[in-house]
């Protein structure tokens, strides 16, 4: 999604001389067509995260629209009391492009996992929080939050390579995206991790279990109509989130069931602890469960125990 983000703000920056592209010495190999580009609008603030939101502010409030990238960890938290304070506080349209969420920068610790970016861009009021699921659906984000008059948190993965089945770059704010219909059992996810969700509802199938897989790229504005018009149509829904099961995707979700009493059971799957493990990202979803294997068998025995 790295690049679909870098190549779709190049085109959209080309007719509008106010998007500014700030990074925190990251993105090399990823921003270099805009900073070839657009060399006068590109500042690489170096390592410092908090100031780069405070310059963001700055330019924001003088008619610009920065677009300010990291890693998602350094994103939205190094800088998060900034976030508070400037854009979301004045209702500024500054950009946050976070990279890499849940467990893609496997490999690098625990400092890089970001699980809870999510859960604290979405107590921000009037931050708007989006997550897609691929770089297709990346794309058309970027291109529908474009006028958006306050800030964006964007997490995005790294992976350029890969598309959703059924999704076809669909981004609508405040909206789902319904990816295969089934009437067994309802999985909501988020992000890459999406693409494990699709993997265990094909192995569903493969038991004469239909999972309906929705895909909730929208967390702020939330798609609380949407989620609870199918929430009312199953009796257990999982959601899938590469991130702490609270305050997250499966919070979301949660809430909205109890508001409108819906009567749908939840299962929320993320992490449910820290960890110190460092590992690829495909080792870490399997220990917690997140690969589609793992949300097989949780959906399995999730349908198991409803049965009784």
């Amino acid at each position: 999604m790295r690049r679909a983000f870098a190549d779709t703000l190049c085109e959209i920056a080309r007719d509008d001389p106010h998007i500014v592209l700030m990074t925190a010495d990251l993105g090399f190999m990823v921003l270099e067509r805009f900073s070839e580009s657009y060399p006068d609008r590109f500042i690489n603030v170096g390592v410092a995260e908090a100031n780069m939101i405070g310059l963001a502010t700055g330019l924001a409030s003088c008619g610009y629209v920065p677009y300010v990238y990291s890693i998602a960890t350094f994103a939205s938290m190094r800088g998060y009391e900034q976030i508070r304070n400037g854009p979301v506080l004045h209702n500024l349209p500054v950009r946050i492009v976070g990279v890499g969420g849940g467990f893609e920068y496997g490999h690098a610790g625990i400092t890089h996992h970001a699980l809870e970016d999510l859960g604290i861009a979405r107590v921000q009021p009037g931050l708007t929080v989006v997550a897609p699921a691929d770089h297709a659906q990346a794309a058309a984000a970027i291109r529908e939050t474009r006028d958006v008059p306050g800030p964006v948190y964007f997490r995005i993965g790294k992976r350029d390579d890969y598309v959703l089945p059924g999704l076809d770059g669909r981004f609508r704010l405040g909206r789902t995206e319904t990816v295969r219909e089934g009437c067994d059992l309802l999985i909501i996810t988020l992000g890459a991790i999406s693409s494990e969700a699709m993997a265990a509802a094909e192995k569903l199938a493969e038991d004469g279990i239909e999972a309906c897989v929705t895909v909730v790229s929208s967390l702020r504005p939330a798609p609380a109509e949407d989620l609870a018009a199918q929430l009312r149509e199953f009796d257990l829904a999982l959601t899938v989130e590469e991130h702490y099961v609270d305050c997250g995707l499966g919070s979301l979700v949660a809430e909205v069931s109890a508001e409108q009493g819906s009567g749908c059971r939840v299962v929320r799957c993320g992490v449910g602890r820290m960890t110190a493990a460092c590992d690829g990202e495909a080792c870490l979803r399997e220990r917690n469960g997140l690969s589609g294997e793992g949300l097989y068998q949780t959906a399995v025995t999730a349908l198991g125990k409803q049965s009784l």
